[in-house]
């Protein structure tokens, strides 16, 4: 199974809605976009369509947004505390950011994530 790809109008635009704050880092994550605060993902583009990670009551306010949907990257492998922002909201990209500001705030306030280390050796 192929991933969606971003196309250079929707890198642009995701770059446009991430907030801009010194914490925050983008990055390339399997071919497509993701945003990180102290190590979490707070949000990212799939293929055209920009997500947010979201408490319990946030996301459940964003899925009573008509277009919002769960994240869910391939059949069956939900994201649970993620949510797909409406594809209208192209158009109103002050809508999104302030989305995206929410979802930073909260993984702000998650536990630093620590990276993995790998065994020496490949294994």
């Amino acid at each position: 199974m192929s991933l969606p790809r971003p196309d250079a109008e929707s890198r642009e635009f995701f770059h446009l809605v991430v907030p801009d704050d010194p914490r925050v880092q983008t990055r390339p994550m399997f071919g497509n976009l993701a945003a990180f605060v102290n190590g979490n993902m707070f949000a990212g583009l799939f293929g055209d369509r920009v997500f947010a990670r979201l408490p319990a009551e946030a996301r459940d306010e964003l899925l009573a947004c008509d277009g919002a949907e769960p994240f869910e990257p391939m059949p069956g492998r939900r994201m649970g505390e993620y949510v797909v922002l409406p594809d209208a909201w192209r158009d109103e990209p002050e809508t999104v950011r302030s989305w995206l500001l929410r979802s930073l705030r909260w993984a702000a306030e998650l536990p630093l994530k620590e990276k993995k280390s790998r065994p020496k050796g490949g294994k």
